[in-house]
């Protein structure tokens, strides 16, 4: 593996799984593997559980971590070509990322969706740059369009506590106050298909997600019919992806938010999220904290998730 970016940079997902399940009971079997190794974390966007689990994970395996914040004591960055740089950006991300690229082995960067243009995002502008020019190899901490590390730490949960080879997942779209980007769901549901799961999508109409992550999905706009019978729900909010009305609010119909009565239509379903969760929005306090709540081995499982992929990264490097 050179990058970590989207679910086929894993291979077989059963070998990877295998390999998750040997870090997790064996984190420190490799400490050697990563000595004399640096980790750069960069965050264009807050973080909590992916900065912690990612640098932990790094850590577990010998490496030095240095986690940059460019929001908070670094230069701003201009990431535009050709414009007259006249503005408080006094930096360039073309000289940027080749400066912090020499300074660290493998770089994590984290680049949420702007929403400014459509295509920017969806041709995950920031990271590819990452790609393009830092030389070394590069892993997604959460990108416009998709969030591996959570995916593949959601499968990990999904694979420790199914009861059925191939549980019927369901992800739910639930009200939220703000914008939010569609990298988690989009993220998830191709990772689900792509483990051979029955995956059913549920939202109000207007939130369709772009088809190419939905491949494989069934779409069902009746959230309770979604919910019938199944394994697993997963809460999330996102924004409406289809034009003109790309990375806006379209609906917060209180309705869709998940409540026990809609978790009692499922086979004794688990509830899951990628955290944090607004409650009595999302989710109400009773399904979160409840047995079948799922958000903190989940949430745990980041860095599982995380040091899976590092381990792997750092076995390929020379």
């Amino acid at each position: 593996m050179r990058h970590f970016i989207t679910v086929k940079d894993m291979g077989n997902l059963n070998d990877a799984l295998a390999k998750a399940k040997y870090a997790k009971e064996n984190p420190y079997a490799d400490v050697e593997l990563g000595r004399n190794k640096t980790m750069l974390l960069i965050f264009f966007n807050s973080s909590l559980r992916t900065r912690l689990s990612t640098q932990k994970a790094a850590m577990n395996l010998g490496m030095n971590v240095i986690v940059l914040d460019i929001n908070q004591g670094a230069w701003k960055l201009e990431t535009e070509r050709g414009v007259v740089m006249d503005s408080d950006k006094p930096e360039h991300i073309l000289e940027a990322i080749p400066v912090m690229a020499s300074y660290c082995d493998i770089i994590g960067v984290r680049s949420f969706a702007k929403f400014e243009s459509k295509a920017d995002d969806y041709n995950e502008k920031i990271l590819n740059q990452f790609i393009e020019l830092s030389g070394k190899p590069v892993i997604s901490m959460e990108a416009a369009t998709r969030h591996p590390l959570q995916s593949f730490a959601d499968l990990i949960t999904i694979n420790e506590y199914k009861k059925v080879e191939r549980p019927k997942v369901v992800l739910s779209w639930a009200p939220h106050p703000k914008a939010l980007p569609q990298a988690v769901p989009n993220s998830f549901v191709e990772w689900m298909v792509a483990a051979g799961y029955e995956v059913v999508v549920t939202h109000p109409e207007g939130y369709e997600l772009d088809p190419e992550f939905t491949k494989g999905a069934t779409i069902e706009y009746n959230q309770d019919k979604a919910f019938e019978g199944a394994d697993f729900i997963y809460g999330k909010n996102w924004s409406a992806y289809s034009d003109p009305n790309y990375g806006k609010v379209l609906c917060s119909d209180r309705s869709w938010t998940i409540d026990q009565r809609k978790m009692d239509l499922t086979n004794n379903g688990y509830f899951m999220h990628c955290l944090p969760v607004r409650r009595n929005m999302i989710v109400t306090d009773e399904v979160i904290e409840s047995a079948n709540s799922l958000v903190i081995p989940e949430a745990a499982n980041r860095v599982v998730s995380a040091q899976t992929v590092i381990k792997e990264i750092l076995s390929g490097l020379k």
